[in-house]
């Protein structure tokens, strides 16, 4: 039996690596200008480059489902301390494009690996009405490094510092996965795990897995297609300067977070299917009033509204995923992670292009649509889930 300390540790790694992953993913709007200035490069292309950073989560996830089972998570953990070290000095010493590519794709695997094993290590911990509160926690250190390094990041690019130490900066997150790991024992999975516990029967998904995972991989490409965006829409479209531009996505990640802590409460309360739709579609709604008003002074608004009702929308998910049998396993796990991490790879691969031709506005109007996809499935899961009939009740 796993001690209650231990747990503890294990949680707080599964956090620490979900505030990696959304330090490296969302701070890229802001350093993306500066990056393809100091390469010399027209920012529509820069946002090309940084496909090599979600390339390496997408496949590191994918993986990672096989390579828990071989490979144990604290020998995986440890590994990725020292290629996260190597991928910065990479980053803060090189001075070609090739080099920056390498260094963003191996930032990717690491970042990759340890929200997989973040995301397994919660729901082989916990259960039913725990699992999704947890997920939520978890995902909330992603938005809390959503909202600290964004402004850490003009802080620092405001006084003319070098974009290559913001990187230095995420990198203190894996230090602390570092001196957790070392002291932390994890869970035995594959054929030692399967030892010490009666075997299961195999569980078909059903076509709901589908659902989820066509719902999350448009919820991320939508989020950080907006995201991502919002400095250069902001800037070009009501002239705002980077502090300003970088307080609107500040300001989306400290709603998104504070939303995560109410929705962590509130959601054992409701079936987490129907709240999710709703969920939804008021975010679509939010985003489509954010991407056609002409009033810079509502941007703030729309934006904080977005961030609250969006912020439970991708853990419940992920939830629900886990939900569709009666034993979760990390290969379901990770196919919904998978999914979404597609989104966050066609990320720039499809909005660059739309931004090269349309602007950045463009690209803010293919997100709201990505969301309403979202609304679809959520509706269309409806009719097929399986969450209620694997004592699931709300309370």
């Amino acid at each position: 039996m796993m001690n209650n300390s231990n747990r503890i540790k294990l949680l707080w790694i599964s956090f620490l690596a979900y505030a990696l992953t959304g330090a490296l993913v969302i701070v890229t709007g802001m350093v993306m200008g500066h990056i393809a200035e100091y390469f010399n490069l027209p920012v529509a292309r820069m946002s090309n480059t940084f496909t090599f950073l979600n390339a390496g989560i997408l496949i590191a996830i994918f993986l990672n489902a096989w390579l828990m089972e071989i490979s144990q998570l604290k020998s995986q953990l440890l590994f990725g301390f020292i290629l996260m070290m190597l991928a910065v000095t990479g980053l803060m010493v090189g001075t070609n494009l090739p080099l920056f590519s390498l260094c963003m794709f191996v930032l990717g695997v690491v970042s990759g690996i340890t929200m997989s094993i973040g995301t397994f290590l919660i729901t082989h911990m916990y259960t039913y009405r725990q699992r999704g509160s947890r997920l939520l926690l978890a995902d909330s250190f992603f938005s809390m490094a959503g909202m600290f390094f964004p402004i850490l990041a003009a802080m620092l690019l405001d006084r003319r510092i070098g974009w290559y130490w913001i990187y230095a900066c995420i990198g203190l997150l894996y230090i602390g996965i570092f001196l957790l790991t070392l002291c932390t024992e994890f869970p035995m999975l594959g054929k030692k795990d399967s030892e010490a516990q009666p075997p299961l029967a195999k569980e078909k998904w059903g076509i709901g897995v589908l659902f989820l995972s066509v719902a999350a991989l448009c919820y991320i490409f939508g989020q950080l297609g907006f995201i991502q965006w919002i400095p250069e829409y902001a800037t070009q479209s009501f002239g705002m300067n980077i502090n300003q531009a970088g307080n609107l996505v500040s300001d989306f990640w400290t709603s998104y977070m504070i939303g995560m802590w109410v929705f962590s409460y509130i959601l054992r309360f409701f079936d987490l299917q129907r709240i999710v739709t709703v969920l939804a579609f008021l975010s679509t709604l939010a985003m489509y009033l954010f991407v056609n008003t002409d009033n810079p002074h509502y941007l703030c608004y729309y934006i904080i509204g977005l961030g609250f009702v969006s912020s439970a929308i991708y853990t419940t998910l992920i939830t629900l995923g886990s939900l569709q049998t009666k034993v979760p396993s990390p290969k379901l796990v990770n196919f919904i992670l998978t999914s979404g991490t597609l989104g966050t790879m066609l990320t720039f691969v499809v909005t660059g292009p739309i931004v090269a031709k349309g602007g950045a506005h463009a690209a803010l109007i293919t997100a709201t649509s990505l969301y309403a996809a979202v609304v679809v499935m959520c509706i269309l899961l409806g009719f097929v889930t399986k969450h209620r009939r694997h004592n699931y009740v709300p309370h």
